[in-house]
């Protein structure tokens, strides 16, 4: 009798648990291209990842700083931050959470082979100062470190080095490691399956130390099924149908349907992302072009000229449906640094693009390949395709090579393109991150350049970048104003906006709308 009764008490309390579980079933255009978290700086991958990993300290829900693995936090010299690590936290599989793992994990964003090198580009080591506090050591005096670290996610040392996984996966190289397909953190969420391209489930981390946070005690979320599905209309029916909960990307064209549609919402707000093209200003030839012997995109005026020959105004309204926010630099005004007074676009006029480019030397205009992704941003490759027409009709052959993002960045991470789209977020919201991945020199310091696939060179803007990094005050804030003046004066970038996001989901899932673009399902709630 004492069995059955025992029996009986387990199978309500098993039907209890199965009463409250909640599942909402997520879907994007893209799949991230791996599991590594220090691998790739990419949103398609920290979207999954940071579901599942913690950082130090977290982000809010407006994007504001707040603790996570780290309780607190002080400068307690100009360069020397401290941390004091929470207590009794365990990894999914089972290892403590301790100051180890949080050096190993900021030694391990250092490596060559990682893509977050922009977030550790100003220290010198971390090391352990008690067994729960943690000193990060800077070269130079980094008052926005904080922003930085609150993107590093932590991993488990002993579990890495278990699976010869003590450096980031090498994706330019297209190589397989552990973490490719594996993860091991400390999250809200931990991974149950991944079949890359075809769906990632994950399950609620019951002991995640989060879970009593005022922001996370209303989330009741215990699974989520990803699903990437490339084709709009379909991802769009699978909403519409109830097959999917919630779709992070709605194309624009669907969203007055979604907006009428019975049991959806939709959800708006600017995204802290610029899409903009970058050229290839380094090489005396160019891999994907008509011209021989020559470089015509390393002539200011053949930029010049493919800036003016884009209409913008058309391409917000056609293409994105209102859905932007037109530009003449490359960050938002939520960004620190942003001077709206060089936020200034050149004018859209054929007739100076053609005059441009016949002074450059290029009468009859030229061929050239435009790489675009096609499944990473809101009507990429209709951007691109209004591009190439509008170029075309000043003379500029452009062949288009719209691509998955599992191929596109791989692709312009081995400098094989000549001109490309590209969208960048700024995740720790300071000018330093843009300027300094996207327009440092190429000279192998730490996040310098890192993402400069054009290698443009311009030795004053490496000046005002370095006193970015090193100095504060007035004269960091003059020297991004400067910064920003050659930006709009030698066109390393062509800018086109930045861009707008729209959610789209059932009527009985609530999640946070983040500028980031990135869902926090801990937050989150299936009614």
């Amino acid at each position: 009798m004492r069995k059955l009764l025992m029996a009986a008490a387990l199978g309500l309390a098993l039907g209890g648990a199965m009463a409250e579980a909640r599942t909402v079933r997520w879907s994007a255009s893209g799949d991230p291209n791996t599991m590594d978290p220090h691998s790739q700086n990419l949103g398609t991958v920290t979207m999954v990842l940071q579901q599942i990993y913690d950082p130090l300290i977290q982000r809010t829900q407006d994007l504001g700083l707040a603790p996570g693995l780290a309780t607190r936090w002080e400068q307690v010299e100009p360069n020397r931050w401290r941390f004091w690590l929470r207590q009794g936290v365990k990894f999914h599989e089972g290892q403590d959470f301790t100051a180890e793992d949080v050096v190993f994990s900021i030694t391990r964003a250092q490596a060559p082979t990682s893509n977050y090198g922009i977030f550790v580009d100003t220290i010198d080591r971390a090391v352990q100062a008690e067994p729960f506090v943690v000193d990060i050591v800077t070269r130079v005096p980094d008052p926005i470190l904080p922003n930085k670290i609150a993107s590093v996610f932590i991993m488990s040392r002993a579990w890495s080095e278990q699976h010869n996984a003590t450096r980031p996966q090498n994706t330019r190289a297209r190589e397989e490691m552990h973490t490719t397909r594996a993860t091991n953190g400390t999250g809200a969420f931990r991974l149950q399956t991944r079949e890359p391209d075809v769906r990632t489930i994950l399950a609620r981390n019951n002991d995640w130390w989060g879970w009593q946070e005022p922001a996370s005690r209303e989330g009741n979320i215990t699974e989520i099924i990803y699903r990437p599905i490339s084709s709009d209309a379909t991802r769009i029916a699978a909403l519409l149908s109830g097959e999917i909960d919630f779709v992070l990307d709605p194309p624009l064209q669907d969203l007055n349907r979604l907006r009428a549609a019975q049991g959806i919402r939709v959800l708006e707000g600017p995204e802290v992302r610029t899409i903009f093209l970058a050229m290839d200003v380094h090489r005396e030839e160019l891999l994907y072009s008509d011209v021989r012997g020559r470089n015509p995109l390393r002539d200011l005026r053949v930029r010049q000229a493919l800036y003016h020959a884009i209409d913008i105004q058309a391409i917000h309204r056609t293409t994105m449906r209102g859905q932007s926010v037109v530009t003449g630099t490359f960050f938002p005004p939520q960004v620190n640094g942003y001077v709206r007074e060089e936020d200034v676009r050149l004018p859209y006029d054929q007739a100076r693009a053609r005059a441009l480019l016949a002074e450059a030397g290029f009468p009859n205009g030229f061929g050239i390949t435009l790489d675009c992704p096609n499944n990473r941003y809101i009507n990429d490759e209709q951007i691109c395709q209004a591009i190439v027409a509008m170029w075309a009709r000043v003379g500029v052959r452009a062949q288009l090579n719209a691509m998955p993002l599992n191929l596109f960045f791989p692709k312009i991470q081995r400098d094989d393109t000549s001109i490309y789209l590209l969208g960048w977020g700024v995740p720790t919201l300071d000018a330093l991150y843009s300027f300094q991945s996207l327009l440092r020199s190429r000279d192998g310091g730490q996040g310098n350049g890192i993402w400069n696939y054009g290698r443009y060179s311009n030795t004053r803007m490496d000046q005002l970048i370095d006193i970015m990094v090193n100095q504060s005050g007035e004269a960091r804030t003059n020297a991004i104003r400067e910064a920003l003046r050659i930006y709009r004066e030698d066109v390393p970038h062509i800018p086109l906006h930045h861009q707008m996001i729209p959610w789209a989901m059932r009527a009985n899932f609530q999640i946070p709308h983040m500028a980031n673009n990135q869902p926090y399902f801990r937050w989150a709630r299936m009614n």
